[in-house]
């Protein structure tokens, strides 16, 4: 997460009008009917905010204004769906918000760089996937888990060290071009969370995930000989 401070107004705007539009669009198009009258699906929700939340939370803040967490949103976004996961961030976000560890004037920014990149790049992977209609599980937990979670993360990383080098206002290190190096440490571990809760999921409550499809991918071999024959 980026503190306000480090971000110039005309960014700390740009983040805001990117957000509210988004969120707004996630208002519009979440499940909310389907929402009401599942209760198991309201305590997915509820479990995912709170997960994110404490998630979140385990963070190392830095003197400069900085703040690493994992993201998380990979998997959560294929838990919920992308209109969901923008609200289960957003909630996170306003946790965050109470306890005095996130700035209101960057939530916007930080909601543009930690759930909507990943969400969009979550659900893009998952819709190609989709469209290919594989029927290897790996290819599903693989290119829906660990690889849109590294992607994201790259992402995320890289816009916003490109926010705080145009706008000028943090210091940037004299170490930067070893940047690159240092990427591994975070890129890693953050596939290896989503794409490690993406297994479970799959393995033991494959019918909790919105983005996959169970009649394909678990199929028995013994039908599709069937119906090649």
């Amino acid at each position: 997460m980026i503190a306000a401070n480090l971000l110039a107004f005309g960014t700390l705007l740009l983040g805001w009008l990117v957000y509210l539009p988004a969120l707004l669009w996630a208002v519009l198009r979440a499940p909310w009917l389907e929402l009401f009258s599942d209760l198991r699906r309201q305590h997915l929700l509820f479990g995912t905010m709170l997960g994110l939340f404490l998630l979140w939370l385990v963070r190392r803040d830095f003197d400069s204004g900085l703040s690493y967490h994992f993201i998380g949103m990979t998997a959560v976004t294929l838990l919920l769906g992308w209109p969901l996961a923008i609200l289960a961030g957003l909630a996170a976000q306003l946790g965050l918000l109470l306890m005095g560890r996130l700035d209101l004037a960057a939530l916007g920014v930080n909601g543009f760089l930690l759930i909507l990149i990943p969400v969009l790049i979550t659900e893009l992977c998952a819709q190609y996937v989709e469209r290919l209609k594989p029927r290897n599980l790996f290819v599903y937990i693989f290119c829906c888990g660990f690889f849109p979670a590294a992607l994201a993360t790259l992402v995320t990383l890289l816009g916003g060290l490109a926010l705080l080098w145009l706008d000028e206002l943090f210091p940037m290190p004299p170490w930067l071009d070893d940047f690159v190096g240092y990427l591994w440490l975070v890129i890693f571990p953050e596939a290896f969370i989503n794409g490690t809760v993406v297994s479970a999921l799959v393995v033991f409550y494959p019918d909790w995930l919105e983005t996959f499809n169970r009649s394909r991918y678990l199929q028995a071999p013994w039908k599709d000989n069937e119906r090649d024959g």
